[in-house]
């Protein structure tokens, strides 16, 4: 074979599932069908979820880069610091549960260097100009047919990870389901040299839809005239077009920088994986931008899919692990999709949105709903259902990244204890029977006696490799039974 994982797609969620793949022990190998990384700015952030995975593997401190500026274009573009649901910016991060779980505000392409340098550090080659055309697979493995400006190959892996995209072509061919609902909108942006914008309306809500303007952009949301074909670049006669049916205004596009279209059309695959085929992101699922979810989404499949991944592939996973992605992730997905349903509906011109609007606007004021609709679109409301009986609050959930002080008496974070990727065990030094009842599984995880410094009622968790809390203890006798369940459930025993 030429590598135990094929992954189709080097955007962010490909970068960083092939990432996962090396940490825990796989052989990937990345495809792509453009000769160079695309300049789109799509996505503009990610989520604290996506934001905490990234800093686990030692890639904080690139983010924090770019997000000082990121606030400060937030800002200028919008006026306001603040989320915002179906474009009302008032989801108040110093009103949400854990408001120091922050995100990051980053463009797109700066995220894919990012990822792109932290795959290189692990010796994971991109393979640019090959395209998929055809993919086989049997109970043995999987091949996929390439073209390159070489000529046609033939690839072999044991399975296939479609990363490719809202329009997969490794979905496509592996025969996914893929039911959802037509589009209701379309959002065009241009940023470039426009000439005639001071005649425009003020930015807001028209009778037609939604015009949104700063210096040298304009965006419009109308909810007809779809293009025939959503895969061709947006032009500046398209978006003088736009303006004119929205505003009676026609303005003069002299020179077009970068452009951005997209529609609310939502579509998720029936399940996650074919027989030795995998999705993950937007080739697993597609939904409307608002509220900045997609990235955020895509990655966390990413880090869920690429330890289990791994270790299918080295024969070391307990029975039915590659068959939890599905299960976990799924949901997630479906919740994004439900949301973003929800505010296509409330964008949609006319008196009744208007009027259910002006109801969540007000809603928005109350602490309690303003953190309901922060969780909605932070993620932090994320629990997977564990099969055993945890029941500590964080059990099921995505861990925080916790100040730890170790035995030695030096204070880490669990983003410094988790760079490696592997399975990670933290019990208080007042526990020693945690570390008596995984003893079996040392080789398999590490293993680190510590107080936890800021989380009252944990003493002890046990921490898959993409964050979650499979297993915790408050101080006290712990619950060696279940975190033998969860060790069980998990990891092979080394």
């Amino acid at each position: 074979m030429n590598a135990d994982v094929v992954v189709v797609g080097a955007g962010p969620v490909g970068l960083l599932l092939a990432a996962e793949l090396r940490l825990a022990g796989a052989t990937p190998l990345v495809l792509d069908r453009l000769a160079q990384p695309t300049s789109e700015q799509k996505a503009r952030g990610i989520g604290p979820l996506a934001a905490e995975a990234l800093r686990r593997r030692g890639l904080g401190e690139a983010l924090a880069k770019f997000h000082e500026q990121g606030l400060a274009d937030k800002a200028r573009d919008h006026g306001s610091e603040k989320g915002h649901f179906a474009q009302i910016h008032k989801i108040d991060p110093d009103l949400q549960e854990e408001p120091e779980r922050t995100g990051a505000l980053i463009w797109q392409p700066d995220l894919e260097r990012i990822l792109a340098e932290h795959l290189a550090s692990l010796d994971v080659p991109i393979r640019r100009e090959h395209e998929v055309t055809a993919l086989a697979q049997d109970d043995s493995g999987a091949t996929v047919t390439v073209g390159t400006p070489a000529g046609e190959r033939h690839i072999s892996a044991a399975y296939v990870a479609g990363c490719d995209g809202g329009r997969s072509t490794v979905r496509k061919l592996a025969g996914f389901d893929f039911p959802g609902t037509a589009p209701t909108s379309v959002v065009r942006r241009l940023r470039g040299d426009i000439s005639g914008m001071e005649r425009l309306p003020e930015p807001g809500w028209l009778p037609t839809g939604m015009l949104m303007c700063a210096p040298g952009m304009v965006a419009t949301v109308e909810f007809d005239d779809f293009p025939e074909d959503r895969a061709a670049p947006l032009t500046g006669e398209e978006m003088r077009d736009s303006l004119y049916r929205m505003t009676g205004v026609e303005v003069e596009v002299a020179a077009v920088h970068d452009t951005l279209r997209f529609t609310d059309v939502a579509h998720q695959a029936a399940v996650y994986r074919l027989g030795r085929v995998l999705l993950a992101g937007d080739a697993a699922h597609v939904h409307s931008p608002n509220g900045g979810q997609g990235l955020n989404l895509g990655l966390m499949d990413a880090v869920n899919l690429g330890w289990k991944l791994a270790a299918t592939v080295a024969g070391r996973a307990p029975e039915g692990l590659l068959d939890t992605y599905t299960a976990e992730r799924h949901p997630v997905g479906a919740a994004v999709l439900h949301n973003t349903r929800a505010q296509s509906a409330l964008l949609r011109p006319g008196a009744h949105a208007a009027a259910m609007r002006d109801i969540v606007s007000d809603l928005l004021d109350l602490p309690e709903a303003n953190r309901y609709f922060g969780r909605l679109l932070n993620g932090l409301g994320t629990r997977y259902d564990l099969p055993y009986p945890a029941t500590h609050p964080l059990a099921g959930r995505p861990c925080p990244d916790l100040r730890l002080t170790l035995s030695s008496g030096e204070t880490r974070t669990l983003a410094d204890l988790a760079a490696s990727g592997r399975p990670l065990l933290v019990h208080a030094p007042s526990q020693p029977e945690v570390a008596e009842a995984a003893a079996a599984w040392q080789g398999s995880l590490d293993v680190a006696e510590a107080t936890v410094e800021d989380r009252d009622g944990l003493s002890a968790a046990f921490i898959r490799p993409d964050g979650t809390v499979a297993w915790a203890s408050a101080p006290g006798p712990a619950d060696t039974t279940t975190l033998t369940a969860a060790l069980h459930t998990w990891l092979s025993p080394a």
